[in-house]
């Protein structure tokens, strides 16, 4: 408990910064997480209190950062105490991180809370002996604002739904919440309530869970929906507020609801038009949406011009691991479909994926790298992800591979490195951990290079030959935005790769996977 005799209370939520320079750090610069700003905007509904965000990962050029690493929190404690800190465990690779800023405050006396996807059953004891006082688990928006109520003695700790904390060092766990369904009663997300940060592409959605049950995933669950007039009011406000232009809704499936999703891509459509600008908006959705052209059509009228697909792999075996009910020569007639309706299409992959005990197979990395080089380009996809497995906490594929007493040790190769670009596990023969990791830069260095800084400039000096598109500018503006765009992303992309690179090599993550592959053995 705290003084409740203050007149007002602060709590301040940190998003933790990445371990390390990866390939999501370019972008984490231009946006933040919206779970951190739901729950912010509810507790800033409350009599009394006042509450900010600081993201570690977008901290512009007036934010208070450390001589090491992250935010400058004795600065912050200084400027602005608080009462309450929050903490935001949704990436599991930034988990150490919380765990030091939790123990920083609560050296200082602050009540520390915790919540995101990382804290399932086998973490709680971790996180409460880690510096957390109280942990906030599933949905946040509810349950902070009944935790601070306790905190302030206005009601007992126990009967709030949906924690666990420590008593004598014992710890309780008390009855879970159900799932929020009525969103529309919540409050709009303030991206105000972001402190230092320099947003520029918004994070929106509608629907939470996904009813795709990847093996690989943490989000379950019948998914639950806002309506459709929520979502465009929440875009509507940020772009009259914030002059927001971009936005990328974070539904984990654009499309899941179908005439619902095409009722809100007809009324943003409706809308920019009355208002004469135009929006850029990108979506995570699923293959086979492909097959629908009102939905496609749709979409791109609403101003939705960039898809993030999971391809995952292009191998039928691991394609059939991971429940994806679908062939890699079908994926590949898939892709052009979203090609010819004009999208940007960003295809995510994952690189050698464990099968299941009794199937019958084994692939060279040389083999798999040529099939991921070739599907990528037959697909002719804009921009592409490849990533490791990552077994993380409360997923299928973590469970399998712990009964196979596969999964490398966290005391080995600590949580930081759960971030899709370590190997994590002992992998299907004939692959090493070592050969998984080289094979997915290699997929990576091919597609990003050097070469495409020149191809910029060669698309600059080629822009004149847009005359010859006179009868369709909109066409020819297509195809010369599409191929300036990409060569420029792409060198890009061959920066962050040369940047990680570079880190890598200072580090010792060779020398913590030889240690965790002989405890494994052993």
């Amino acid at each position: 408990m705290f003084n409740s005799s203050q007149k007002r209370h602060r709590l301040r939520i940190v998003v933790p910064a990445y371990p390390a320079f990866n390939i999501y750090s370019h972008i984490a610069k231009t946006m933040t997480a919206l779970g951190p700003v739901c729950v912010a905007s509810a507790v800033n509904e409350m009599q009394g209190w006042d509450v900010e965000v600081i993201d570690e990962n977008n901290l512009c050029r007036y934010g208070p950062k450390s001589d090491f690493f992250g935010a400058d929190h004795e600065f912050l404690q200084q400027e602005r105490p608080v009462d309450v800190l929050g903490l935001y465990g949704g990436l599991t690779s930034t988990i150490p991180r919380l765990y030091e800023i939790a123990r920083f405050y609560k050296d200082k006396g602050i009540i520390t809370i915790a919540g995101g996807q990382h804290f399932i059953e086998d973490n709680i004891a971790e996180a409460l002996n880690s510096g957390i006082d109280y942990l906030v688990i599933g949905e946040g928006e509810e349950t902070i604002k009944e935790l601070l109520e306790a905190l302030e003695g206005k009601r007992d700790v126990n009967q709030v739904k949906g924690i666990a904390y420590l008593d004598n060092g014992r710890i309780i766990c008390t009855p879970k919440r159900e799932l929020l369904t009525d969103f529309d009663k919540l409050p709009s997300p303030d991206f105000s309530l972001v402190r230092y940060a320099r947003i520029t592409l918004y994070p929106v959605g509608r629907i939470r869970g996904c009813g795709m049950d990847c093996e690989f995933c943490t989000v379950k669950g019948k998914p639950r929906s806002a309506s459709p007039e929520r979502l465009l009011e929440n875009i509507s406000f940020l772009l009259e507020t914030n002059d927001a232009r971009h936005f990328f809704i974070v539904d984990d499936l654009f499309g899941q609801q179908r005439d619902e999703t095409i009722r809100f891509c007809n009324m943003l459509r409706d809308y920019q038009e009355s208002i004469g600008r135009r929006l850029d908006v990108t979506v995570q959705i699923r293959l086979d949406k492909a097959m629908d052209p009102e939905l496609l059509s749709a979409m791109r009228q609403a101003g939705i011009n960039s898809v993030a697909i999971g391809f995952e792999s292009p191998i039928k075996e691991e394609l059939k691991a991971m429940r994806k009910h679908v062939r890699p020569e079908d994926m590949i007639s898939l892709a052009r479909a979203y090609h010819k309706f004009g999208f940007l299409v960003h295809g995510m992959f994952i690189f050698g994926y464990p099968l299941k005990d009794g199937i019958n197979f084994k692939m060279s990395a040389n083999e798999r790298i040529k099939r991921f080089k070739n599907f990528i380009k037959e697909a002719k996809l804009d921009t592409v992800q490849v990533l490791l497995p990552v077994p993380l906490p409360g997923t299928e594929l973590r469970q399998r591979l712990e009964k196979q007493n596969r999964v490398y040790s966290t005391e080995d190769i600590g949580w930081e490195y759960y971030d899709g670009n370590f190997p994590l596990f002992d992998p299907d023969e004939p692959l090493t951990a070592e050969e998984m990791q080289a094979s997915m830069r290699k997929i990576m260095g091919k597609f990003y290079r050097f070469k495409y800084i020149f191809m910029v400039g060669l698309h600059i000096f080629s822009f004149p030959a847009l005359v010859f598109f006179l009868h369709n500018i909109k066409s020819g503006w297509r195809i010369w935005y599409r191929s300036w765009r990409n060569a420029l992303v792409r060198f890009g992309g061959w920066i962050i790769m040369k940047g990680w690179t570079s880190q890598f090599k200072k580090g010792t993550f060779p020398q913590k996977l030889k240690k965790a592959k002989k405890h494994l053995k052993n």
